[in-house]
C-alpha cells in the first residue's frame, strides 16, 4: 500500500498529524496547523470535510456551530497547495458522499474514513469507487463489523488498498483503555496494513503503537489547548507533536530485524568483550598442559571457551609466556 509516494508497512511508520477542525473555519489558522505538522516531521496533516446538513439535522441546535467550522472547496485547494509545498500530504476525513467527491476533485492521496462511518456502507461504497487508498478507523466496532466493512469495500473494488486503524472512541482516551494489543486481532482479520488512531493526551502512545505493530499512526494536535477549538481536550500542542513523531520514528527504527544475528555495530566489541583461553604461567615448549595452566579472560584472541577442555592434555609447540592467548598453532593436536 502506498499513500502518495510513501510505502506503508516497509519498516517505517506513516505519521498523520490530525488537525481535524481545530482551525475553526479559518484558512490561515489551517495553514499554520499544516506548517506545524510539517515542522514536527509528520508525513501528512489531516483535516475534516463535511456538509453540515448531511452530518446532523438542519434543525439541530448545533448546526450553526458546525457551519462555522467548514472550509469551502477553494479554501481547501489553497490549503492543499500550501501543505504540499511543505513536503507533506494533505488528507481529510469526508463525512458524506458529497465531501468524498470534493476530496476526489482535489486529487487527495487517500480517503480517511472515521470510526462513526465504519458501518456506513453507502459511504464506504462511494469512497471505494474512486480507487484511492482508504484508511478506516475502527472505534466502537466489533470484529464482525470490521470484516463486513472490508468485504463491502472489496466487493466494490477488489484491488483497493485499505488500512484499518485501531481506535478507542473516548475523548480523551485513558492509557488503561488504549488496548493496543487489539491491533493484533485486527491484523489477523484484514488483508492490509494496521495502524492506530490515538485520542489519548500522551506523547508516548504513538511509539507504543508502533512497537505493537502499527504501520500508520494518527494523532490529534492544535496550536494551543487554550484555544476554543473542537478537539482541544485530546490534542497535543506543537512541541508535544514533535516529541510524539520522534518517539514513533525511534520506535520504528528500534524494531529492526526479527531474525537474531550479530549486527555490524557489535562487531568492534566482539573480540574485546568475549573471553578466550590464556596461560596462567610460563609454559616451555613440549610441556603437557594441565587445567591449572589455563584460564578464560578477555580479549578473545585465543581459543574459544568451548575449546578449553580440548586444550588440556596437549603439548606446546613453542614457549608460551604467562598471559598469552593460546591458539591451535601453539599446540600439538592430540591424536
Amino acid at each position: 500500500m502506498e499513500i502518495g509516494s510513501t510505502k506503508i508497512g516497509s519498516g517505517s511508520v506513516y505519521f498523520i498529524a490530525e488537525a481535524g477542525s481545530n482551525h475553526n473555519g479559518n484558512l490561515e489558522v489551517a495553514k499554520r496547523l499544516a506548517s506545524v505538522a510539517a515542522e514536527a516531521g509528520a508525513d501528512a496533516v489531516k483535516f475534516q470535510t463535511f456538509v453540515p446538513e448531511e452530518l446532523i439535522s438542519a434543525q439541530s441546535d448545533d448546526i450553526d456551530a458546525l457551519r462555522e467550522l467548514i472550509l469551502e472547496e477553494e479554501e481547501m485547494r489553497l490549503l492543499q497547495e500550501h501543505t504540499e509545498n511543505l513536503g507533506i500530504s494533505f488528507l481529510s476525513t469526508p463525512f458524506d458522499e458529497e465531501s468524498v467527491t470534493t476530496l476526489d476533485n482535489l486529487d487527495v492521496d487517500a480517503f480517511k474514513i472515521g470510526s462513526g462511518d465504519l458501518v456506513n456502507h453507502p459511504l464506504l461504497e462511494h469512497a471505494a469507487s474512486f480507487s484511492r487508498p482508504l484508511i478506516v478507523s475502527t472505534g466502537m466496532a466489533n470484529k464482525g463489523e470490521i470484516r463486513a466493512a472490508e468485504n463491502h469495500i472489496k466487493s466494490i473494488n477488489p484491488d483497493l488498498n485499505v488500512a484499518f486503524l485501531h481506535c478507542i472512541s473516548a475523548y480523551p482516551t485513558e492509557i488503561v483503555d488504549l488496548n493496543l494489543r487489539m491491533m493484533s486481532d485486527i491484523d489477523e482479520l484484514v488483508d492490509g496494513p494496521v495502524g492506530f488512531s490515538d485520542h489519548s493526551r500522551a506523547v508516548e502512545t504513538p511509539g507504543l503503537a508502533v512497537a505493537s505493530g502499527a504501520s500508520i499512526v494518527e494523532k490529534h494536535f492544535t496550536l494551543s489547548r487554550h484555544l476554543p477549538v473542537p478537539d482541544a481536550e485530546v490534542s497535543l500542542e506543537p512541541d508535544e507533536l514533535a516529541q510524539a513523531v520522534d518517539i514513533a520514528r525511534n520506535a520504528a527504527n528500534a524494531l529492526g530485524s526479527s531474525k537474531k544475528h550479530p549486527i555490524e555495530a557489535e562487531r568492534p566489541n566482539k573480540n574485546e568483550f568475549r573471553k578466550s583461553v590464556h596461560t596462567t604461567t610460563d609454559i616451555p615448549r613440549n610441556t603437557m598442559i594441565n587445567e591449572d595452566d589455563l584460564k578464560l579472560i578477555r580479549p578473545a584472541d585465543g581459543l574459544k571457551p568451548t575449546e578449553l577442555d580440548a586444550v588440556i592434555g596437549t603439548k606446546t609447540r613453542s614457549n608460551l609466556s604467562a598471559g598469552d592467548p593460546i591458539t591451535w598453532a601453539d599446540l600439538y593436536i592430540k591424536e
